[in-house]
């Protein structure tokens, strides 16, 4: 037999009296058999209402005796004797016109409507945050608000816990990445965010096939991760008794497909990377990568500007306001050569952009704590310089081109100039908002390029990829000249709906325990 003796039970958590009373009402509808039901159908939604009926008067609403079916969220309730109203909230957009929110609809109740007090006074002991179903007529109030007067109502889910103070929304941070399900509940910028969030992904979708891009999905387990500079996390399969790696970009797949016959291709998805949290990062985050065969980095410029301005216009704004920048989305964004821009900072360095003694020196003077590793070249020097100097002044939309061959182990080397490539970076408000560029499609340059960042990797760079061989052996079949592009989906939410933190733009953030 087993021992129980040392086996003590886990203290139950501390109620407190308003989650004591919610419970004792929840038990009474236990006993009653009307606890959680799943009966209710509801025919409109507020936005519904508020949609058709906004600017009907009372005599209208009169003649036309608009039945309705609704449900939702109690967010106020105020009894007066034998009546009283209560305001629901659903899913609908939470717009606000003429000061009416259009994801709430009043309803209002009568004891002798309802069927006498038997039915209307148990009503009177419901608490904010239980959802209700209500049917009833639309009518006017004697001020002037568009509401349901009811004749049926249930009670359809118990709201056991609180809603946080007036339901104003939330004022601790934390609070609403940790509980995301409360924030959406009382705080309609939230919702209005998220709600943006989806309709960009579906613009940006939509742009992409109206290009004739197709949408496919790649591994997100990887034996061999790449596609990217940074560091995965690792996990084992069983099975097969190997290791593999969260995907750090789905880059090197999608190229596979345009080996494989594909010539335009997307994914919007997620990568995973195994770095620090901030403003701009989370461990998961998702991007959209297309690539287009018979197309070089010019061309992946004009479409990546077309696809933001067109993403805008679907919002129907022609700025926004990111970072205490206004951000015009009108005017043809910028297009400037990472080494001009850092020779602009440093004019002394003009000519010397392949110069490694020098421009470690300079990176030494400008940024004193910088921790080169015995790998870096002269183009990882120029970048950390490019980082430091330009980057955060890189305010309305600006196109940063011709990055090194040391720091683009993926990217085409450009024709008149071996020691740079075809490459792009998009930034908005000194923040990183794309990259892309001519894809580098000779096996022999490829291995060569994945050789050293292997090097990289034993010498201790933890963000170095290793040699593809599987990828290596597609290019030898033959990839058509092409180029690709990686948006950072989180990013262009941010940029496009003002948010500050990455984590006001992800339904469930990552964070520290508790």
């Amino acid at each position: 037999m087993t021992d129980t003796s040392t086996i003590t039970e886990t203290p139950k958590p501390q109620v407190s009296e308003q989650i004591r009373v919610r419970r004792e009402k929840l038990t009474r509808m236990r006993d009653a058999g009307q606890a959680y039901p799943n009966t209710w159908r509801s025919d409109h939604s507020a936005a519904d209402i508020h949609a058709k009926h906004a600017d009907h008067d009372v005599e209208t609403l009169a003649e036309l005796g608009q039945q309705v079916r609704v449900a939702g969220r109690m967010m106020a309730h105020r009894v007066m004797g034998k009546s009283s109203f209560i305001k629901i909230q659903d899913g609908s957009d939470a717009v606000v016109v003429d000061d009416v929110r259009w994801d709430q609809v009043q309803l209002f109740l009568n004891r002798d409507v309802l069927g006498g007090a038997e039915i209307y006074n148990p009503t009177r002991k419901w608490d904010l945050g239980d959802i209700v179903g209500a049917e009833g007529v639309l009518f006017r109030t004697r001020a002037g608000e568009l509401s349901v007067r009811v004749s049926h109502i249930e009670l359809i889910s118990k709201c056991l816990r609180p809603l946080p103070e007036k339901w104003h929304g939330l004022s601790d941070v934390e609070t609403r990445y940790r509980q995301r399900y409360v924030d959406l509940m009382v705080t309609p910028e939230s919702r209005q965010t998220f709600r943006t969030r989806s309709k960009i992904v579906s613009l940006l979708r939509s742009g992409l096939e109206e290009r004739d891009f197709i949408e496919v999905e790649t591994p997100m387990l990887q034996a061999q991760p790449g596609g990217a500079a940074a560091r995965p996390f690792v996990t084992h399969h069983n099975a097969l008794d190997m290791e593999l790696s969260l995907r750090i970009a789905p880059e090197l797949y999608l190229k596979r497909l345009l080996v494989g016959g594909f010539e335009r291709v997307f994914e919007i998805n997620r990568n995973f990377r195994n770095e620090g949290l901030d403003a701009t990062h989370n461990p998961e985050f998702t991007m959209v990568e297309f690539y287009q065969a018979y197309a070089d980095f010019n061309d992946a410029m004009d479409t990546t500007e077309a696809l933001i301005r067109n993403i805008a216009a679907g919002l129907g704004m022609s700025a926004t306001e990111w970072e205490g920048v206004t951000i015009d989305l009108t005017q043809p964004f910028k297009r400037l050569r990472l080494d001009e821009s850092v020779f602009a900072k440093r004019p002394d360095l003009r000519g010397h952009a392949n110069d490694k003694a020098l421009l470690a020196t300079v990176c030494l003077q400008e940024i004193p704590d910088i921790k080169p590793l015995i790998t870096w070249k002269a183009g990882h020097y120029l970048l950390a310089l490019f980082e430091e100097l330009v980057e955060p002044e890189l305010s309305q939309p600006t196109f940063i081109t011709h990055y090194p061959v040391d720091v683009s182990p993926l990217a085409r080397r450009n024709n008149e100039e071996e020691t740079v490539t075809d490459r792009f970076e998009l930034f908005v408000a000194g923040r990183e908002i794309a990259n892309g560029f001519s894809e580098l499609n000779d096996p022999d340059d490829q291995r060569a390029r994945f050789v050293a960042q292997a090097q990289a990797k034993a010498a201790g760079d933890a963000e170095a990829t290793g040699v593809d061989e599987d990828y290596l052996r597609a290019l030898e079949f033959g990839m058509p000249p092409a180029a690709g592009v990686g948006i950072g989906v989180d990013r262009l939410v941010m940029m496009l709906t003002g948010q500050h933190s990455i984590r006001d733009v992800l339904l469930f953030p990552h964070m520290r325990p508790e």
